[in-house]
């Protein structure tokens, strides 16, 4: 019953099911490059944040990286 958009960690979408809480998913807005999937071959991947949202377009910080 959630949806994720960008490259979300799988650590964030595990944490997520476990949990259950009330928002609508999880999205990394903007595609930024330290984001798992976009970071460049041995370089550190972080420094991104993964929100979660409502339907109503609410946002609030899920994780930091």
């Amino acid at each position: 019953g959630y949806l994720i958009e960008g490259h979300v960690p799988a650590s964030d979408i595990q944490r997520l099911l476990a949990r259950r809480p009330t928002v609508a998913g999880l999205a990394v807005p903007g595609m930024p490059a330290g984001t798992p999937g976009m970071a460049e071959p041995g370089t550190k991947v972080g420094d991104f944040e993964v929100v979660a949202f409502q339907s109503n377009g609410s946002t609030e910080v899920f994780a930091r990286h």
